[in-house]
């Protein structure tokens, strides 16, 4: 890693004072004093990799906790190796301190970082540390290893396959509108689900046995569904009245007057970092699961809501 820091500081300085320690002692990270790495194949196994990247006022609030900005990127990412049923073993970082970010703001966000890459058992790698004037930006890129050609992609979905989402979906959107102000949350629970969203690594078993094609729940449930979908060639029904939701989603649902376009706004919200998948109908579903829907002939995702078809627009977030 390497790059401009702030005055009085030396980039060197900061690397091997911030970043060196989560290392965790991986011998391919050369504590950080090369240009690269060096990662050892591992036998029988597929190397799994995955990117994402977070900027100031778009991924979240101006002024959100450094800490917590850490441990949402992390975790964005190993959601992403969740839904291929990898177990992850390591990182690149790239941060683009702005000029507003304080050394303690650094400080904030190495702690975040390092308690989940602690938690989760994954280690740093390499990356770069620039300075930008413009807002905050961080991206990791994250490894995982799954057994040789059992990586679950996207496409593999069938006419027929059960369509099933894990966890519960729309916290997150729910969450976001408390940081906003927009709703109560008198227990904190929506504001963390949105904050700190947990990734499913915990279903790799089940999807390496059952799942014929999943994606994480980022963009939201509808497009991801629709991500299977374009992926695999065929259509998907989705049955929003299926939601799984937690209490407090499902307790501010009962206060909506308008219930189909409450349910879309749940499917359509995004950050969940649940695993939408199909599976064999013949299969049983997993503990955890949810069968929303099922995969047909055709293309695209036909949305039902309160008992009948709904336009759920773009489906979720878009990037461009």
């Amino acid at each position: 890693m390497s790059g401009p820091t702030e005055r009085g500081l030396d980039e060197f300085g900061e690397i091997a004072r911030l970043f060196r320690p989560l290392t965790q002692g991986y011998p391919g990270a050369f504590q950080l004093k090369d240009d690269a790495a060096a990662i050892p194949q591992r036998a029988g196994h597929d190397l799994v990799v995955t990117k994402d990247a977070v900027v100031e006022g778009v991924h979240f609030p101006v002024a959100e906790a450094p800490d917590l900005v850490a441990r949402k990127l992390v975790r964005a990412n190993l959601s992403d190796l969740a839904a291929k049923a990898a177990e992850p073993f390591g990182c690149l970082l790239a941060v683009a301190w702005s000029t507003g970010f304080s050394t303690r703001d650094r400080e904030r966000f190495v702690q975040g970082l390092a308690s989940d890459l602690e938690h989760y058992k994954v280690a740093l790698l390499g990356g770069d540390t620039v300075a930008t004037p413009g807002p905050f930006t961080a991206s990791l890129t994250a490894f995982g290893w799954v057994p040789e050609g059992r990586m679950v992609r996207r496409a593999g979905a069938r006419p027929g396959d059960k369509l099933l989402v894990s966890g519960t979906i729309g916290d997150a959107t729910l969450g976001l509108a408390a940081v906003k102000g927009e709703i109560a949350d008198a227990d904190g629970a929506l504001v963390y689900r949105y904050r700190l969203p947990e990734p499913r690594l915990d279903l790799r078993r089940a999807l390496r046995e059952k799942a014929t094609a999943a994606a994480d729940v980022s963009d939201g449930l509808v497009a991801d569904a629709g991500h299977i979908a374009e992926a695999s060639e065929v259509g998907v029904r989705l049955d929003l009245d299926a939601l799984p939701l937690s209490r407090a989603a499902a307790s501010w649902l009962e206060r909506q007057g308008d219930v189909a376009g409450a349910l879309v706004r749940l499917a359509t919200g995004g950050d969940d970092y649940e695993v939408v998948c199909t599976m064999p109908a013949a299969l049983k579903k997993p503990a955890g699961f949810t069968v929303i829907g099922e995969v047909v002939e055709g293309e695209g995702v036909e949305v039902r809501a309160a008992g009948r078809a709904v336009d759920a627009g773009a489906g979720g977030w878009r990037h461009m």
